[in-house]
């Protein structure tokens, strides 16, 4: 139940997701983050619904981050490394999950193996014209 988030190529989806420049914390691979859908829900009138996945290389870590939005997130494959605001790091395995309130800073996040990759599953709510991550300031 803690975090674990996407990369450089997030940016880029992000950029692409939220139809502005890019604000994306999370890795340097082109192919890191790849954007399932996005929706205007109905019933959350102002705000876009995310599904992405994000893949962690062996070895592979993100910078440090937050988002604007409220985050949940479901490990796919492997295991990641997730450290959110002053809690202590924890590792989630395939299977299990965690949620980030909007403004969680997620300082570590990262591939817990160094010798198989790791996916996730991330679902965000976001402000519309938001991006889903911002770099830690």
């Amino acid at each position: 139940m803690k975090p674990a988030h996407p990369s450089l190529a997030l940016l880029m989806a992000i950029g692409l997701v939220t139809s502005q420049p890019a604000a994306w914390a999370h890795g340097e691979r082109h192919d890191q983050v790849k954007v399932l859908q996005e929706q205007l829900p109905t019933n959350a009138p102002g705000k876009k619904a995310v599904m992405l996945t994000v893949s962690y290389a062996p070895g592979e870590a993100s910078p440090a981050h937050q988002h604007p939005g409220a985050v949940m997130a479901y490990v796919l494959e492997g295991a990641v490394v997730s450290k959110l605001n002053d809690e202590q790091e924890k590792t989630y395995k395939a299977g299990q999950y965690w949620y980030e309130a909007p403004g969680t800073v997620h300082s570590v996040s990262r591939n817990a193996s160094a010798s198989l990759p790791a996916k996730l599953l991330v679902w965000s709510l976001v402000d519309q014209g938001k991006p889903v991550t911002e770099p830690l300031k």
